[in-house]
């Protein structure tokens, strides 16, 4: 009998911060359906196998547009892997505070391929939306690189 009354207890201090973990989450875009989280650090080791899927990834938010807020940095926790989000302009609109903040994005796994003009073009861009200096040395040739087209995304508030 007592431990049925210290599991009820338990279970009573549990819905409070359930619901309290809730309420400082955010959603943008449609809601997450999936529930396995796959590591950065193995979409970004073997991008090839990942192209078009549909994965679960969380982190830190390192960087987010601010323009328009149509991408964000998504650091793994421990590592030293990010790779960005990005959404269509309006669709989904990433807030610049959610930089330092945990995330769990949905989304599908997809290559681009740049030139070395559109990688100056791309670099340059960026500098300017980040108000950094930008140097044009810093880009060598053309760029292939992975992120996730977002489809949702839970940001801790």
């Amino acid at each position: 009998m007592k431990a049925v009354v210290v599991a009820a207890i338990a279970l009573l201090v549990a819905i409070p911060c359930s619901a309290q973990e809730k309420s400082e989450r955010k959603q943008y875009g449609e809601a997450l359906t999936l529930d396995e989280v796959t590591p950065i650090a193995k979409i970004l080791a073997q991008p090839e196998e990942f192209l078009g899927e549909r994965v679960l990834i969380q982190g830190k938010v390192e960087a987010v547009c601010e323009n328009m807020g149509c991408w964000m940095d998504i650091a793994a926790e421990g590592e030293n892997e990010v790779i960005q989000v990005k959404v269509d302009d309006g669709v989904i609109v990433f807030p610049v505070s959610a930089k330092g903040k945990r995330a769990r994005v949905e989304g599908l796994v997809e290559k681009l391929e740049l030139t070395y003009e559109e990688a100056l073009e791309a670099a340059k861009h960026r500098a300017e939306e980040q108000g950094e200096e930008f140097d044009p040395d810093s880009v060598t040739g053309p760029v292939t690189t992975y992120r996730i087209r977002g489809i949702g995304a839970i940001i801790a508030e």
